[in-house]
């Protein structure tokens, strides 16, 4: 069971990677944005349901899901705050 935990919220951060840059270059709070931040959960819940998870893996993949956001957008981040001006 616990092997299957981990190999999904290895997914939720690897599939969170790309998606974490991509909500980065949207304005926040924007239909771009939230679509960005919510485009893994589908996959998530299926690869739950198609694995049967047991529900003490929703905040593992969760947290996953938010540190692969964290991870993608960070880059992007820094190299905004690196460009504009110092104040």
């Amino acid at each position: 069971m616990w092997v299957k935990i981990v190999l999904v919220s290895l997914i939720c951060l690897l599939i969170n990677i790309p998606l974490g840059a991509m909500r980065e270059r949207s304005r926040k709070f924007s239909l771009q944005w939230i679509l960005w931040v919510h485009a893994s959960i589908p996959l998530i819940i299926a690869l739950r349901l198609w694995l049967h998870l047991h529900p003490i893996a929703i905040p593992l993949n969760i947290a996953a899901a938010v540190l692969g956001q964290f991870l993608g957008g960070a880059p992007a981040k820094r190299r905004r705050k690196a460009a504009s001006p110092s104040a």
